[in-house]
Parts: structure tokens; C-alpha cells; sequence
């Protein structure tokens, strides 16, 4: 009789942390051929207008730049939570927090035009941080459970800004339920061409940063140490509460950064509709990049490439948008199983039947 038996590993090998991540995508658009051709599409054809769509002209690369940027933001806040086993699912409303902050620092006359970027950068790392702080206390002091928590304060946050914008915060100017457009001297440099913001190369070296935060520094160390195990730290002296308040702290300043970014380099202001699932795209893409920080850059560009293709491809070929959506949601399915084999090999052994 052949068993079959998973063994854990003592050390998974480097080149499967890097071919997981792209087999679990390109498995992850073979399951979705099958809804392409359901569609009565050309599977071929479709995907060719959905991942070539955005290299078209210097305008779609700068546009899939843009929108890669709050992905890299997000991809960032959810590894480092998810690294301190703190389940941070409220990165959207860290977000919207951040862009919050961002938006009312840079509406403020007073302030010096030197002082407005530096300024929305702090104010919305500081809302975004506090913002996440709330269910990591109450996980901390109270073990109430972080993934509720964090996902309902996304719904909190969302309909307390939509109080706001119809509100004391309605832009007096155009009368809708925006709030009033932030001064010209915060909205952020453009670099290349009409749309690729400072934003967007912040974004990329704070993946950098936080790479070299989480490899190269105590507070890194302690972060994954009680990640791995909090009973084990606790024992080598690390304050389990306190590194995960820090990791959440982390966590929501990031996510605070990416709604600084749409209001500093695409909005100019705050809108009900700020983010188009950005937090929880942000999910995925960590998963998809095993929580490595610097695994988040690529991770991030699949999903920018494959949300602005999906209108091409669904002009072209009939397939509805909504694969997008489908892809990513396949893709992390895709990454989770294949994660158990980068924990864990499969053994196989033989054994003789009795007989009597």
C-alpha cells in the first residue's frame, strides 16, 4: 500500500521562495482560462490585451506605475502585521485615514509651502498608525480578535469620511461631497511625463527601507521572532505586546502613506470613492509575496498591470472586468496551498499488506 505523509522542512530552499510565487500566478491564469472560455473568448487574445493593454504607450506604463504605488504602500502594511502574527485586515481603513490627515494638513493657509509634503507625509503616518493601534490594543489588552476588529473599523472610518464630505467638510466650491482641494504647493512633484508622482518612487525605496528594517535591525528581528513563536520570545525577553503594538504602528503608517499618496499625487483631495480596494488588494499581494517586503514591488505590478488591462481586454473580447478580480482572488487560493509545500515536503513510502 503507498502512503502518503507531510514531513516539515528545517529549511526551505531559497529557489522555491521564488518559484512558488510564480507558479501559484501562472496556475492561477490557467484556472482562470477556463472563465475566458466560457465567455466565448480566445484565451490567448484575451490575456494578450490584458497584460500587454498597459505597455501600449509611455502614458499606460506611467498609469500602471501610479496605480501600482497604493499596492505597494498596502502589500508593505500587511507583511509587517502579518510577519508579528498581528492579522491586520483594516489597512483600507488606515488608508482612508491617512488620506484624511494628508488632506486637512494640506488645506491648512498658515503653514509654509516648504512645510506642506513633509507635513501630509507625517500627519498621514501618524493617522494611519493611530488608526491601527485600536484593534492591536484591544487584541493586546483585552485578546479580542484582531481580524474582526480591523476589518470593522474600515467600516467605521469609511462612514465617519462620508459624514465628513456632506457635511463641515463638503468643498464649499464645487458643492459635492468632496472635501475642498488641498493648496497647489502640497500636491506632489510629477516626474515623468503627466501622471508618474514623487509618490510612486517614495513607495518603491520604502519597500527598501522596510526590507532592511525587517533583515537588518532589532526591531525587525523581534517582529518575526514573535511572529514564529510569541511563547519563545516572551522567554528570550521580548515584550510580546509591545512588539506587536510596534508592528502594528508600522503596519498602519504605511497603509496611512498610500492614502497620502492618492491625495498628494492623483486626487488633490478626498473623495468617498478614494480607494478602489486598495487595503484589501494589499492582502494578496503580501501573501503573494510571502511577506517579503521587497517581493511586495513585483507583486504589486502583477495586480496594477492586470486592473488596467482588464478594460482593454474587456473591450476587445467581450470578457467581463470582473476577472481581474477573479485572478487576484485565485492567485492568493493558488500561493496559500502552495505555501504548504515550501513549509512542508511530501513523503512517500510503501507498506506491506498483512496477510492472515
Amino acid at each position: 500500500m503507498i502512503r502518503l505523509r507531510l514531513e516539515r522542512r528545517s529549511e526551505t530552499p531559497v529557489w522555491m521562495q521564488i518559484v512558488l510565487p510564480v507558479l501559484a500566478v501562472v496556475l492561477a491564469l490557467v484556472i482562470c482560462s477556463v472563465l475566458v472560455a466560457m465567455a466565448g473568448a480566445p484565451v490567448l487574445e484575451a490575456y494578450s490585451f490584458l497584460f500587454l493593454s498597459t505597455f501600449q504607450t509611455l502614458y499606460d506604463v506611467q498609469d500602471t506605475l501610479v496605480k501600482a504605488s497604493p499596492l505597494i504602500w498596502t502589500g508593505l502594511a500587511v507583511a509587517v502585521a502579518f510577519r508579528a502574527k498581528f492579522w491586520n485586515i483594516g489597512a483600507e481603513g488606515q488608508l482612508i485615514a491617512g488620506a484624511m490627515a494628508a488632506a486637512f494638513i494640506g488645506q491648512r493657509e498658515f503653514l509654509p509651502e516648504w512645510t506642506l509634503i513633509p507635513a501630509m507625509l507625517l500627519g498621514a503616518m501618524a493617522a494611519g498608525a493611530a488608526w491601527a493601534l485600536v484593534p492591536a490594543l484591544l487584541k493586546v489588552k483585552l485578546k479580542v480578535d484582531d481580524v474582526v476588529t480591523s476589518l470593522l473599523a474600515n467600516s467605521i472610518i469609511l462612514y465617519a469620511l462620508m459624514a465628513f464630505l456632506e457635511g463641515p467638510w463638503k468643498d464649499p466650491v464645487s458643492n459635492y461631497p468632496n472635501s475642498p482641494v488641498i493648496r497647489e504647493a502640497a500636491q506632489f512633484p510629477i516626474l515623468i511625463g503627466d501622471t508618474l508622482h514623487m509618490g510612486v518612487a517614495i513607495s518603491i525605496i520604502a519597500a527598501i527601507v522596510v526590507w532592511w528594517l525587517m533583515e537588518r535591525t532589532t526591531t525587525g528581528f523581534a517582529i518575526k521572532a514573535v511572529g514564529a513563536n510569541s511563547q519563545a520570545a516572551s522567554y528570550a525577553g521580548f515584550s510580546v505586546g509591545g512588539v506587536m503594538l510596534s508592528a502594528a504602528a508600522i503596519s498602519g503608517a504605511l497603509a496611512g502613506l498610500a492614502g497620502a499618496g492618492e491625495v498628494g499625487g492623483i486626487r488633490y483631495q478626498v473623495v468617498s470613492d478614494l480607494s478602489s480596494g486598495y487595503g484589501y488588494a494589499g492582502i494578496v499581494i503580501a501573501t503573494l509575496a510571502d511577506l517579503n517586503p521587497l517581493g511586495v514591488i513585483p507583486a504589486a505590478l502583477f495586480f496594477a498591470i492586470i486592473m488596467n488591462g482588464a478594460d482593454a481586454m474587456s473591450r476587445e473580447t467581450g470578457v467581463p472586468v470582473y476577472l481581474a478580480d477573479v485572478i487576484q482572488g485565485v492567485a492568493l487560493l493558488t500561493m496559500v496551498a502552495g505555501r504548504l509545500f515550501t513549509l512542508y515536503r511530501l513523503r512517500i513510502s510503501r507498506t506491506e499488506i498483512a496477510h492472515g
